[in-house]
């Protein structure tokens, strides 16, 4: 089913990267105290599982659960006949959480498991007709057994959940399976006897078989046999489960029966029984009718559904309440104006204090760091570690379009598995490389570097084994030598296992592309967060959000040190977060989650100037006497000159 998904997503995303939005004025508020909120950057909800289907009357209906900033607060209901639309809201807090997986039943009731709650909507009725709380956190694969249970098994744990629609029980086996990664049961399918497999990964592949009337659970792989991949399993129309260890050559294959596993050679014939069922990016088109939904654009708010009988599409309008995307990484543009990005959805924006207009666009990727540099706006993109160049004195020109006169162009598409989600990035001094760094693929344990010549268009991309084994790096400055100073960690990638004991900082060598001095400098550090060059020889360091570090590059050794967990607090957290902020002038501030302070660079005192009336989190930058900060979908600022 995926593979006849995976055409019609590429479309729905194509449709959503060509659109563009004209300047809408912002409507900037007071919030007093030198704080204005600038209103919601992308204004926009993005799907976490689309079907098609019918609702008690056998009206075709298009369900979908909305994501904002908040989580998954809804799930929105189309009436296919009229464009009519409407809300119903969730029945528990969302914590910020969402779907990865969720099921259309055979008795056509929507399942989904998030936020630590299982979840089942009914079309026919349009309401929740059952939710309950159950062990952390929210299903990576959903199915149906013969007997029209659903189940699910879930991240971070390998938690499985059963609930029977008929009973109205639900039972919480809790957690089957003990790792000291975070699991990702990606597949799951039940046999024709009622017993359960699911595959996880992806640091190290398994398959796990549940008796479901004991719930006891044993595994199938043996240690030396995993692989770091995600193990899958489908259920066949005979009514077995064969299931596999991911390897991309010579994968080990099972045949999973009444609660045993056989190894086998690959099936030479497969019959996946058929499910409405899918990760987030679920997109179920068929109706019972026949007729197909070809798209549907909660950018553009329209459905297209087409009737293969008579050959005829039809376009609807639809409406939605959204109270915007989560806001990723921002900065001053040359031009004067504020940028960044946002997910989900994946768009641009663009502010102009001037105006106090918003434009925004669909974009490529998860805008994670944002870097200006000479007369560009420099991007570091998850998913893969690309790089995109946007000219802010073009005009805008998606990469879709066929005239290749893109803008923002893509420099470099992925730096996979070195780099998957960048933290941080530098314009050299030399104004000609490019500098990425960020935590790896998924499974993976140590990030690389990204060093990309702007000149020749040419990466060089160097491992962690390059560099130190098993760290990732976090932060970055450029030193007055010609080399930087790397601040690393030792968080794996997600769903990694640590392999590392702590950070350390590093002087890494431009010229012969190599670590000339690397120490812990401080003990008990998982990461170095946020780094800025100050006067001479010194460099401004936190670690950990909390331990602010003076450290001198020639002595190689900490001259300050300052716990701000207590007076200052944490300092602000996103991806690429943008901790300090610099003016034109040279003065410095420091961004904390609830406070913006001031950096004296001579005596390295920390001083108050603001309570935000806000979390802060993504940081920003400064312009025109104003610090620009994010916050959820919102944006802020703080007048310093105030």
């Amino acid at each position: 089913m995926q593979n006849v998904l995976l055409p019609m997503l590429a479309v729905l995303g194509l449709v959503l990267l060509i659109l563009m939005s004209s300047p809408a004025p912002a409507a900037s508020v007071d919030l007093g105290n030198g704080f204005m909120d600038h209103g919601v950057a992308t204004p926009n909800s993005s799907h976490r599982g689309i079907v098609a289907t019918v609702d008690g009357e056998g009206r075709n209906v298009v369900l979908m659960w909305l994501l904002d900033h908040r989580g998954c607060a809804s799930l929105l209901v189309v009436d296919l006949e009229t464009g009519d639309s409407h809300q119903r809201t969730i029945p528990f807090h969302p914590r910020s959480d969402s779907p990865f997986a969720s099921i259309l039943s055979s008795k056509n009731r929507y399942y989904t498991h998030f936020a630590s709650h299982f979840l089942e909507y009914d079309p026919a009725t349009d309401e929740f007709t059952f939710f309950h709380e159950t062990a952390p956190q929210m299903a990576m694969s959903m199915t149906e057994d013969d007997n029209g249970v659903i189940w699910a098994a879930t991240y971070p744990q390998s938690e499985v959940v059963s609930y029977n629609p008929e009973t109205g029980e639900l039972r919480d086996y809790g957690q089957v399976y003990t790792q000291n990664w975070a699991q990702y049961p990606r597949s799951i399918a039940a046999d024709d006897q009622g017993w359960i497999y699911f595959g996880i990964g992806s640091t190290a592949s398994q398959i796990i078989i549940l008796n479901p009337e004991s719930g006891q659970a044993s595994i199938v792989l043996a240690e030396d046999e995993r692989v770091q991949a995600y193990a899958t399993v489908y259920r066949d129309e005979n009514g077995k489960v064969y299931g596999t260890d991911g390897s991309e050559q010579d994968a080990a294959w099972f045949e999973l029966y009444e609660g045993k596993a056989t190894r086998i050679t690959a099936p030479e014939e497969q019959n996946p029984k058929s499910y409405i069922a899918g990760s987030q990016d679920l997109f179920h088109r068929s109706f019972p009718d026949g007729k197909m939904l070809h798209s549907c654009n909660l950018y553009t708010r329209k459905i297209v559904v087409e009737d293969p009988v008579t050959g005829q599409s039809k376009e609807l309008p639809f409406d939605y309440i959204s109270e915007g995307a989560h806001l990723m990484g921002l900065a001053t543009a040359p031009n004067g104006t504020i940028a960044g990005g946002t997910a989900f959805p994946m768009c641009f924006f663009n502010y102009d204090p001037a105006t106090d207009e918003w434009t925004n666009h669909p974009c490529w990727g998860q805008w994670n760091v944002v870097v200006p540099g000479n007369d560009r706006f420099y991007v570091g993109v998850y998913l893969g570690g690309g790089l995109l160049e946007w000219d802010p004195n073009r005009q805008w020109v998606p990469l879709e379009d066929s005239s290749g006169e893109h803008n923002p162009r893509r420099l470099h598409r992925s730096t996979s598995p070195e780099i998957v989600r960048p933290s941080c990035m530098i314009v050299h001094p030399d104004g000609k490389t490019l500098i990425l760094g960020g935590t790896p693929a998924y499974g993976h344990t140590g990030g690389g570097m990204l060093i990309f010549d702007l000149e020749t268009r040419t990466p060089t991309v160097l491992a962690h084994e390059d560099l130190l084994q098993y760290h990732s790096i976090n932060s970055m400055v450029p030193l007055d030598s010609g080399k930087l100073l790397v601040g690393s960690t030792v968080s794996a990638g997600t769903g990694g296992e640590r392999k590392a004991e702590q950070a350390e900082l590093y002087i890494f060598d431009m010229a012969t592309r190599q670590i000339e001095w690397h120490a812990p400098v401080i003990p008990d550090v998982s990461g170095f967060n946020a780094m800025l060059k100050g006067p001479g020889d010194l460099v401004f360091i936190f670690a950990d959000r909390k331990e602010f570090l003076v450290f001198d590059t020639s002595k190689r050794e900490v001259i300050h040190q300052e716990n701000t967990e207590a007076t200052l607090g944490y300092t602000n957290f996103q991806q690429g977060p943008r901790v300090f902020v610099t003016s034109p002038e040279g003065d410095i501030y420091v961004l904390f989650t609830r406070r913006i302070a001031s950096l004296n660079p001579e005596t390295f005192e920390i001083t108050m100037l603001a309570e935000s009336p806000v979390a802060i989190g993504p940081g920003g930058d400064y312009l025109n006497g104003r610090i620009y900060f994010g916050s959820g979908s919102h944006m802020y600022s703080y007048g310093v000159e105030e």
